[in-house]
C-alpha cells in the first residue's frame, strides 16, 4: 500500500516501494541519477543498470564544490533543460541535487528517492536545498520543489540503527510542532518497535510529512510559520558546528531539549511536558546535554543564517503538538541559556 500527498501544490511525496513507484513518477525524456557510493553500493536494485554520478557520503561534503563537480559532470554527460536529475540517497544527496539541479542551466526538473528517516520525514521533503559553507549548516541554498519524492522505507533495513535514531528525532520534532498524536506513537513504539513494524514506521512518517506538507503549503519561504519546523535546530547546528561527535538527528534531539528547558524558564511550557519531551528522547537513546561548552553554542548561535541583525527567531514549545516562534536578541537568549 502507498500514500500520496501534495507539498505546495507543486510537489508529490508518495510513502511507498520505489521499484514499484518510479516507472509511474518519472518522465519520459531523459533520466539521469545522482546517489552516493554507500546507496550505489547497497541498493544498485534503484537504478536500472543506468550509470549514476556518484558522490562522496558524508556531510563534509554537502558543499559548493560537490555541486560544480555535479554540474561538470552534467556538461560532460550531456545534460539539456529537458534532463531530468533523480537523487537517490539520505538528505545530503537530495540537498545537492535540488540545488545542483536548480542551478543548472538556470533550472532542471528534478526529484528524489529518499532512502532514509531523516531524509523521508524533513530533508527531501519541502523544497529547501542548500549546502554548507565554512561549516555552517546550509548557508547556501534555494526554494525549489521537486516533482516528486519517494519514501521507501523498506530501505531503512540497510541503514545503522544510529541513523534510524537519527531521523526519529526529526518524526519526534514534527510531534511537537503539531502532531501529538505522533509523538504518542513513538512513544508506545520505541525505537525497536518501529524498526519491526514496517506498518508503524509508514504511518509515522506519513505523520510527519502530512504536518510538514500543510506549514510549507501555508508559508513556503519561511516569512512566518515554516520558522516552526526549524525547532531545535537553532541550538542543533550550532552543537554541529562545534563538535563532530554527533550526527544531525543526535543534535537536534539536544537542540529540542534545550528548547524545552528555555521555554520551561519562560513560563510558556509546563515542566510535566518538558519532562515527558526529555523521557522520550532519552527511551530513543539521545543524549540530552550539549558535547561542547553552552558559551561554545552560543558563539555559534550568532552566526545562525536565521539571525536577523542582533535578533534571531527561536522556536520554543508550549505543549506536545504545540509551539511559538519567538524573536529574541542574542543578548537575552544567552542571558536565558546561561540560567539553565
Amino acid at each position: 500500500m502507498s500514500y500520496s500527498l501534495q507539498v505546495a501544490g507543486r510537489s508529490r511525496v508518495v510513502v511507498g516501494r520505489a521499484v514499484e513507484e518510479l516507472p509511474r513518477l518519472l518522465p519520459a525524456g531523459r533520466v539521469i541519477v545522482l546517489t552516493d557510493r554507500t546507496v550505489a553500493r547497497c541498493c544498485p536494485e534503484l537504478f536500472g543498470g543506468c550509470d549514476p554520478i556518484c558522490m562522496e557520503p558524508g556531510e563534509e561534503h554537502k558543499t559548493l564544490r560537490t555541486v560544480e563537480a555535479v554540474c561538470r559532470e552534467l556538461i560532460r554527460r550531456g545534460a539539456d533543460r529537458t534532463t531530468f536529475l533523480l537523487g537517490v540517497g539520505g538528505g545530503i544527496v537530495t540537498d545537492v541535487t535540488g540545488f545542483a539541479a536548480s542551478v543548472y542551466m538556470r533550472g532542471i526538473p528534478f526529484g528524489f528517492v529518499s532512502t532514509t528517516l531523516l531524509g523521508c520525514v524533513d530533508a527531501s521533503v519541502g523544497g529547501k536545498n542548500g549546502v554548507n559553507v565554512e561549516g555552517y549548516k546550509n548557508m547556501a541554498g534555494i526554494f525549489a520543489q521537486p516533482r516528486f519524492v519517494v519514501c521507501d522505507t523498506s530501505l531503512f533495513g540497510t541503514l545503522p540503527r544510529r541513523e534510524i535514531r537519527a531521523g526519529l528525532a526529526e518524526a519526534v520534532k514534527a510531534g511537537i510542532i503539531g502532531d501529538e498524536p505522533l509523538f504518542g506513537l513513538i512513544e508506545r513504539s520505541g525505537l525497536d518497535g518501529l524498526c519491526a513494524d514496517a506498518e508503524a514506521m509508514d504511518k509515522a512518517v506519513v505523520h510527519a510529512v502530512r504536518l510538514k506538507a500543510a506549514i510549507v503549503g501555508r508559508d513556503e519561504r519561511e516569512h512566518g510559520e515554516r520558522r516552526k519546523l526549524n525547532l531545535g535546530h537553532t541550538f542543533g547546528h550550532a552543537v554541529e558546528k562545534c563538535s563532530r561527535a554527533m550526527n544531525h538527528g543526535e543534535a537536534v534531539a539536544v537542540g529540542m531539549a534545550i528548547a524545552a528547558r528555555l521555554s520551561v524558564g519562560l513560563g510558556r511550557l509546563a515542566p510535566a511536558a518538558c519532562e515527558r519531551i526529555e523521557r522520550l528522547l532519552g527511551a530513543l537513546g539521545f543524549v540530552t546535554e550539549p558535547p561542547v561548552p553552552l558559551e561554545r553554542l552560543l558563539e555559534a548561535v550568532t552566526r545562525d543564517k536565521k539571525s536577523e541583525g542582533d535578533t534571531i527567531h527561536v522556536v520554543l514549545p508550549t505543549a506536545v503538538g504545540a509551539c511559538e516562534v519567538l524573536p529574541m536578541t542574542f543578548e537575552a537568549l544567552a542571558r536565558l541559556v546561561r540560567s539553565l
